[in-house]
């Protein structure tokens, strides 16, 4: 792990430059499964699912025996555990739904918005080492709250055709209405555009390595919505003199486990704090199950000492982690002068591991410095609002005239035109009813 004292701008920059690599081949690659699964629907699936999976289902849904099965093979604590944090991410989501509000913009001009939830949407959720049933939930529940109707769930199977139980029961929990055993730019593919089993949705959500995020950004162009760009994760640690750096560390490595791709980085005002550090991931690396992985991330990763923790935040909002923890004396302090961060942990008893499991804000959050201008998954994520106005005789003979104006200065006569024939005719309305009298 890089340790920068005091360095200048060229090697701060250079040390929050996010790891990459090459995206040809991935580019290739990912617009040949889109084509092929757009042109071969299920045929082209199962081909894929054979070559990058090992295993290709005779049917790619997973039925209620499965369902059943998963739900008897996970532990009662687990089943408690999850329930937990079902409750938590429920009770966050649940207080960011909003009633409509009616507004009065001018005399006799009524508008409003509603939020409409989105028909039919698609969950990811990768498969690999770790399985990822805390995503089914940060993800469903918000889906299941908005109102989506179809709530439709790929992820990949192992060797055996077989899914985590613990990825299935979540799925069961959180209400997915149907779960696909396909993985990859594949489901991606079959969610997007549709095949005879999979039915094509309105928007996709969740994270994947490179050839789904890519598939997600590819698809996009075609002008199917997707939650927001994704990448590995990452963690930034700002602590000063007072923090724990046995936390702090075990902090860093939670997120360095997640693979070689991963990044980490601390900032401090404090000398004693790099070398108390840098001695606990050593410490702490050395036991971990994933220590191939995290000692790789690690080579992407730095500890850097700065002279005031104000410029630790600077430089924080300059690089816009994912999730920002703020192991500091006065946090809430700290916290206001936070402008760009996905998530954000205020002292030394937030650790991101909670907030991935059981806090309740969502953990499917904006990486590679996307936290400058989108913000984490939540149940508008699953929304669109419709806008209405109503405007009475009385608002047009209000805002008509100035509406004119601007629309013969834009040269658009037809727009003119539209408010011109009505203003007439409440004029000539207004005559008519006059002669009467």
């Amino acid at each position: 792990m890089k340790i920068l004292m005091y360095p200048g701008q060229a090697k701060i920059n250079a040390a929050l430059e996010r790891p990459s690599a090459g995206t040809t081949d991935i580019d290739r690659s990912v617009r040949d499964v889109l084509a092929r699964v757009r042109a071969e629907g299920d045929f082209a699936l199962r081909a894929f699912s054979e070559k990058f999976d090992g295993f290709a289902p005779a049917s790619f849904r997973v039925d209620e025996r499965s369902l059943n099965e998963a739900e008897k093979s996970v532990p009662e604590a687990l089943k408690n555990a999850m329930r937990d944090a079902f409750a938590n991410i429920s009770t966050f989501h649940s207080a960011q739904l909003q009633g409509t509000q009616v507004v009065n913009t001018a005399e006799g001009v009524k508008c409003w918005s509603r939020d409409v939830p989105i028909e039919k949407v698609g969950l990811y959720i990768p498969g690999g080492t770790a399985p990822l049933f805390s995503t089914v939930l940060m993800l469903a529940i918000p889906a299941r709250l908005a109102g989506c109707r179809d709530i439709i769930m790929c992820t990949p199977p192992d060797r055996d055709g077989k899914v985590s139980p613990l990825i299935l029961y979540a799925a069961s929990l959180a209400g997915v209405t149907s779960i696909f055993t396909v993985g990859g730019a594949q489901a991606i593919a079959a969610m997007a555009c549709g095949t005879e089993s999979i039915p094509r949705v309105y928007k996709i959500f969740g994270p994947g390595n490179r050839y789904v995020t890519r598939a997600k950004e590819l698809v996009q162009l075609d002008g199917l919505a997707t939650d927001m760009p994704a990448g590995p994760s990452e963690v930034l640690v700002i602590a000063d003199e007072t923090a724990n750096p046995v936390f702090v560390a075990a902090d860093l490595l939670s997120q360095a486990e997640h693979g070689a791709d991963s990044q980490v980085i601390m900032l401090t005002d404090s000398r004693l704090m790099i070398d108390l550090v840098k001695d606990e991931l050593e410490k702490q690396a050395a036991q971990l199950v994933r220590n191939s992985l995290a000692l790789q991330s690690l080579e992407n990763s730095s500890l850097i000492l700065l002279d005031t923790i104000d410029e630790c935040l600077k430089i924080s909002n300059r690089y816009a982690p994912e999730h920002l923890i703020l192991a500091t004396a006065d946090p809430q302090l700290h916290a206001a002068a936070v402008v760009n961060a996905g998530s954000v942990f205020l002292g030394n008893y937030s650790s991101e591991s909670t907030g991935d499991y059981m806090t309740g804000p969502n953990h499917t959050l904006p990486t590679g410095g996307n936290a400058r201008s989108y913000s984490g998954l939540s149940t508008g994520s699953f929304m669109k609002k419709i806008f209405f106005q109503e405007v009475t005789e009385k608002g047009l003979l209000k805002i008509g005239p100035a509406t004119e104006l601007m629309a013969g200065a834009e040269m658009l006569g037809g727009h003119r035109n539209a408010v011109s024939v009505r203003l007439k005719y409440l004029k000539d309305e207004q005559n008519r009813q006059a002669g009467k009298s």
